[in-house]
């Protein structure tokens, strides 16, 4: 009897706490990726990447300026003889009477002919030289991680731009060595952040099948600072109006581009700013012709999965944004993969640095035309680049690491054996050209490769060590490239044949996504059995 009231009776056969139907209205939203969102949606590489690429890394060019300008500046300008007691048949003004000689262009052509910076002071112009480096080294470190943390990428490159306008300009002010030295210093500091926080700006919001070939067009921008950097020098042969003239393209980029420069919407959705990430990229969408769909919402790679809204509530993204803001150097060595990762890309980077800056510096040793010799060398780095970006996709990022490093090596061993006489002086000047030719294409590499090793929270930081690295091998370059004769070509041979060898050890990052999080890398890798 019981069974039949429960059937005539509708509530009897409601259940005591009813299920909660499913709202009509409700819409269900896709979680994405921000590479998911640009290859599915906003475009890869359309029109607003292409002109957020260009703005961001004319900043490369500056970093050329205060980088190469002591070249020029920290030259040993010819002499001529103007009394009794100077040979202008020798090659040094050591042991000559005082009076008997005179620096062509006069004391201010050079810091070497202001301050006497020959024979026993010669080490001065090595070791400002590689203060200079030092700065870098510890700038890129703390830029590396200010930009991965409070100030972001473009707020980083803000900063490194005043503050390189304000050293460059005030060191033309040097009353002596040591403030010039000391004030070097300070520029080198500014100058270590500019080119890493340029390139993981100018490539954050490229796709990943177009990731390669643009972060490998950011060093033409360096390339033709150096050619520019050339015909300032020819045009300002004073080292004092030099330092100026090469700051105020600093303070033009401050006012006149980084206006119009966006910040990375990978740097806006790791530290939680999720609204402002979202709006950059219908930004984008529109910009290049496509049209961000209502239901897609952005989310960090562990999190990037078809859900509801009601899923995205709550306290998991709360914590997963927490963890991918505090990332640090210090979960970049906690993780056995990264560390190794981290081990040898520093290690490949301070080789590379030892191998490019050296030949860079060692034009002076080559006895032609300065001038002619810096520009002939920056031209050599752009068909490097060219050539290195249409291989990239096809071979992939490790085999191009080893064969670039062991091309550079072979020519700089040869360039050891050759001469300074004659015909061998030319030789030799072919095999630095040559060498730089296939360094240039390695030091490019090392930026996309080093970028593409690391997930978004900890790029920057891993990068600037990398970077660090680079710059500890350019400090040791200026004491080589003093030695003078083939010894510098034999360091730098043996720095390429070992940094080829040590790329062996990285993995392949071609095709690979670029992870946002220390968990989302893992999780990828574990799937794909990568290392």
């Amino acid at each position: 009897m019981s069974a039949t009231v429960a059937a005539s009776d509708p509530d009897l056969r409601s259940p005591l706490l009813p299920s909660k139907k499913p709202d009509p209205g409700a819409e269900a939203h896709e979680k994405l990726t921000i590479d998911d969102m640009l290859q599915r949606h906003c475009g890869e590489f359309g029109p607003w990447q292409l002109r957020h690429f260009i703005l961001t890394s004319l900043a490369w060019a500056l970093e050329a300026f205060h980088t190469m300008v002591m070249i020029f500046a920290d030259r040993e300008p010819g002499f001529r003889c103007s009394g009794p007691g100077c040979d202008e048949g020798t090659k040094s003004v050591c042991g000559f009477a005082p009076g008997s000689w005179e620096w062509i262009g006069g004391p201010a052509s050079s810091t070497v002919a202001e301050w006497g910076l020959v024979c026993g002071e010669k080490f001065k112009v090595g070791l400002v030289q590689a203060v200079f480096f030092g700065g870098c080294m510890i700038g890129a470190g703390i830029f590396g991680h200010l930009s991965d943390s409070t100030l972001g990428r473009k707020g980083s490159l803000i900063v490194v731009c005043i503050l390189n306008a304000l050293f460059g300009c005030l060191t033309a002010l040097s009353p002596g060595f040591w403030t010039y030295c000391f004030l070097r210093l300070l520029t080198g500091f500014s100058t270590g952040g500019v080119g890493l926080c340029a390139f993981v700006l100018a490539t954050e919001p490229v796709g990943p099948t177009k990731r390669g070939a643009a972060g490998m067009s950011t060093f033409y921008f360096f390339s033709t600072g150096i050619a520019l950097l050339a015909g300032i020098a020819y045009i300002f042969p004073s080292w004092r109006a030099l330092y100026i003239a090469s700051s105020i393209p600093s303070i033009l980029f401050l006012v006149l581009v980084l206006p119009f420069v966006s910040e990375s919407p990978r740097w806006y959705l790791v530290r939680g700013r999720v609204n402002e990430a979202t709006k950059l990229m219908q930004k984008i969408a529109k910009s290049n012709g496509n049209h961000l769909p209502d239901g897609v919402i952005l989310a960090i790679d562990e999190e990037a999965n078809p859900t509801t809204t009601n899923d995205i509530q709550g306290g998991k993204d709360e914590l997963v944004t927490k963890e991918a803001a505090s990332g640090s150097l210090i979960d970049v060595l906690r993780s056995p993969i990264t560390r190794i990762r981290l081990i040898l890309a520093v290690a490949i980077n301070f080789a590379c640095a030892v191998v490019y800056y050296g030949l860079s510096l060692n034009v002076v040793n080559l006895e032609t035309n300065l001038y002619v010799n810096v520009l002939v060398n920056s031209i050599a780095e752009m068909p490097s680049y060219t050539i290195t970006a249409l291989l990239l996709d096809k071979f992939g990022r490790r085999p191009l690491a080893i064969w670039t490093q062991w091309f550079s090596g072979f020519f700089c061993l040869a360039g050891s054996m050759m001469g300074s006489n004659g015909i061998w002086k030319v030789v030799r000047m072919i095999c630095g050209v040559v060498g730089i030719f296939g360094t240039a294409g390695t030091y490019n590499l090392l930026f996309i490769y080093t970028a593409e090793l690391f997930p978004t929270v900890v790029r920057n930081a891993a990068l600037g060590s990398a970077t660090q690295a680079s710059q500890l091998g350019a400090i040791l370059a200026p004491f080589v490239v003093v030695m003078g004769g083939g010894l510098p070509f034999a360091v730098f041979a043996l720095c390429g044949i070992v940094g080829g060898f040590l790329a062996f050890f990285l993995p392949e990052t071609l095709n690979q996504p670029l992870y946002d999080t220390m968990n989302g890398m893992k999780e990828g890798l574990s799937g794909s059995n990568g290392v």
